[in-house]
This record gives structure tokens, C-alpha cells and sequence, in this order.
């Protein structure tokens, strides 16, 4: 894989290069919420731009059906990219129509441009591999190299993070080139004892990674809403509480080979339990209870481990060698039920070892609870790109950067 390093070695100044970014922010309106994404790019955009490239940023953020929607405009990324460079960055309403084509037409060297959100067309993630190799050769012709940089999307097989390197001289941003080197430390040069910290709310969206796991780690530990499939799997009474049914058979198997494997399993011993969702809006005080994993009553729902599980799971990543962790384990945008949330990225800053926040809804929670992030190992920007590496899948977006 070229990087970026290389690509700047023989020269770019003067060169339009298209950086597949990806800064697919949380917003509130039109106020970002967590600009982690934005700042993780920023490196890769200042240093072509001080070597004189014409800088061509491009991204998509959330889910529009193919076609332009104001709710997802990339204008508020745009606006802080600039704020992070301390220059003026240029911005096209459209991705490769008249705006964006006159914006990049008309860019001096060492000036970056944003493009509009590409999923505003229907080529980005067309399943047709001709429509969208098809939008790839429209953006192919506004630039003359392509940098990946969006680790968020390597896994999607779409037109800027697969067709479109086949089409341009392509490097690795620097973001990617780090992403890479920490999963390899995941998976190839594991220190060990090595711990997995898994949350977030469906078993199912965790499946192929435990599997994978089950034959890697030393200790896996659940925790979020998944948790509660496995202790209906372990015969508790999980009230109204998240919970896949479908999937207590796999997790049962699951269990059964991790004792079989050796591989330390660790369940919430007690949680916090309501019997109402909390107002996630006004963030209003929650009337909770605490109770033991197997007490939980029929009509109320785990929302947050309790103290005991929060002590139980920090002793289990204080004394790792390496330690990755994705997704709350709890309903950590209440202050009520981000407790347990809390503990976990407390744990991994006593930590010694290298540890690793994996992206998505964890390494947003690691900003919004207050936490440095300069102090742990690495903060992924990509949860289902890293997911997928540990999974031993071929993800499009680096194959496509590899030859």
C-alpha cells in the first residue's frame, strides 16, 4: 500500500488530489455534535495542501436515497475543516455538476474544496457495477490522484472508496495507514492478556466478530443491550429489556465454545434497571433501581451495568496487555445510565497495556463524557470498518489501495 508519505516525495504541488474523507458527523440541525472525524482528516488535508496540492475533499454523511437532501449537507463539515486548517475552504452544492466542477476548476495551488455529500447520488452505492463505475469516472475527472482517507468506509464496496482508486494514481492517507498499523496489533501482534469489551444494543450486529474472537482473546466481556440476550441465554428473566430471541441459540453455542477455548466470558453481574426509557431530550432525572443480573423484574428493562459489573469488568481490563472496546454499556447519552460507560474508559486509562476505543457510538461517548483522548492508545473513527478487519474480512476500501 502507497503512502502518503511516498505520494508526497515525488511531488504533488500543482496537482488536483482527491481525498476520500470521511466526515460523516453527528449533527444537530446543522450544528456538529462531534467533530472527531473532521480532526482525524485534518492531518492528511494540511500536509498535501502545504506540498501545493489542489485539495478535493469529498465524503458521504448519513443515509440519503440518492439524491440531494438539505439535512445532510456536508456544508457544516466544510466549515469546520477550515476552522481546523485556519484557511478558507471552498464548497460545491453538488458533487460532480457545475458547482463542483467550477470550484475545483478554480482552485490555486495549496487550496482545498469540499464537494457535497456523495451519497446525493445515486452512483455512490449503486449495487450495479457499471452505474457506479460510471459516477467514479465523473469524480475520476476532478482530480489527478486519489488519497484514501475515510477508514469509516473502507468496508463499503462504493464508488469513491472502490471504483475510483482503479481509476487515479491512489496512496493512504495517513489516517488509514494508522488504522491499519493499530489492527494489527489487534490481530497479528497481539500482547496478551488480551480483553474485548463489546456493547451497543443488538447481539446480531456482533455475531461474526465474536466468533472470530472466541479463537483470539482471553477474556471477551458483554455488556449494553446485547448483554441481555446471553443472560436470557444463561435462563434469567430479562424483563422488557433488550433482547434478540432469535439469536439465544447462537449465543448459547457461543458460550459453550468459549468455555471450551478457555476464553474468560464475563456477563453483567447487576444492572440498573427502569421501567421507562429515559428522555434522552431533556436528559430529566430517571427513577432507576439496582438489581442483580438474575433479578430483574418483568416489567422493567436494563438500561446501564451496575457498580458491582462496573468493578467486575474494570478488573478484568486494568491488568490487560491490549484491550479493545466497542460500543456503550449502557445508555450512555443519559448521565443516569452512563455510569457503567464511565467505568469502562476509566478502566482503559489505568490500563497499561494498548488500548484501543473502536469507533462509532463508543468513541463519541469517550469525547461527550469528558475524557482526553490523547490518553488512550488509539480512538478508531471507523466501528464497522474495524469490526470488519477483526472479523477476517476483505474490506474493498483497502484492497482497492493495495495494488
Amino acid at each position: 500500500m502507497k503512502t502518503i508519505d511516498e505520494l508526497l516525495a515525488e511531488g504533488v504541488a500543482g496537482k488536483r488530489v482527491f481525498v476520500r474523507a470521511d466526515l460523516n458527523v453527528p449533527l444537530d440541525g446543522t450544528t456538529i455534535t462531534d467533530d472527531g472525524r473532521i480532526r482525524a482528516v485534518q492531518p492528511t488535508v494540511k500536509a498535501l495542501a502545504d506540498a501545493g496540492a489542489r485539495v478535493v475533499v469529498a465524503s458521504h454523511l448519513g443515509r440519503p436515497k440518492g439524491a440531494p437532501d438539505p439535512a445532510f449537507s456536508l456544508a457544516p463539515a466544510a466549515a469546520r475543516l477550515g476552522e481546523l486548517l485556519g484557511a478558507d475552504v471552498r464548497f460545491a452544492t453538488d458533487t460532480v455538476g457545475d458547482s463542483a466542477k467550477a470550484v475545483v476548476a478554480d482552485l490555486a495551488d495549496g487550496q482545498v474544496a469540499v464537494i457535497e455529500n456523495l451519497r446525493f447520488n445515486a452512483g455512490e452505492t449503486a449495487k450495479d457495477d457499471a452505474e457506479r463505475g460510471a459516477f467514479a469516472d465523473q469524480l475520476a475527472a476532478l482530480a489527478d490522484l486519489y488519497v484514501g482517507d475515510g477508514f469509516g468506509a473502507v468496508h463499503r464496496k462504493h464508488a469513491s472508496v472502490f471504483d475510483l482508486p482503479a481509476r487515479l494514481p491512489h496512496a493512504a492517507g495517513y489516517l488509514i495507514a494508522k488504522e491499519v498499523s493499530v489492527l494489527k496489533k489487534l490481530t497479528e501482534e497481539v500482547k496478551r492478556p488480551y480483553t474485548v469489551v463489546l456493547g451497543g444494543a443488538k447481539v446480531s450486529d456482533k455475531l461474526a466478530v465474536i466468533d472470530e474472537l472466541l479463537g483470539k482473546a482471553d477474556r471477551l466481556l458483554i455488556g449494553g443491550g446485547m448483554a441481555y440476550t446471553f443472560l436470557k441465554a444463561k435462563g434469567y428473566e430479562v424483563g422488557i429489556s433488550l433482547l434478540q430471541e432469535d439469536q439465544v441459540p447462537k449465543v448459547t453455542e457461543y458460550m459453550e465454545r468459549a468455555e471450551k477455548n478457555g476464553v474468560e466470558l464475563v456477563l453483567p453481574v447487576d444492572v440498573l434497571v427502569a421501567t421507562d426509557f429515559p428522555d434522552l431530550k431533556t436528559k430529566a432525572p430517571a427513577d432507576f433501581d439496582t438489581v442483580d443480573a438474575d433479578k430483574i423484574p418483568a416489567d422493567q428493562e436494563g438500561l446501564d451495568i451496575g457498580p458491582k459489573s462496573r468493578e467486575l469488568f474494570a478488573s478484568k481490563i486494568t491488568d490487560a496487555e491490549t484491550v479493545f472496546w466497542n460500543g456503550p454499556v449502557g445508555v450512555a447519552e443519559h448521565p443516569d445510565y452512563a455510569g457503567g460507560t464511565t467505568a469502562i474508559a476509566q478502566a482503559l486509562l489505568d490500563s497499561k497495556g494498548f488500548t484501543v476505543v473502536g469507533g462509532g457510538d463508543s468513541a463519541a461517548a469517550v469525547r461527550n463524557l469528558g475524557f482526553d483522548e490523547s490518553k488512550f492508545g488509539h480512538i478508531s473513527t471507523g466501528g464497522g470498518a474495524s469490526l470488519e478487519y477483526l472479523e477476517g474480512k476483505t474490506l474493498p476500501g483497502l484492497a482497492a489501495l493495495e495494488d
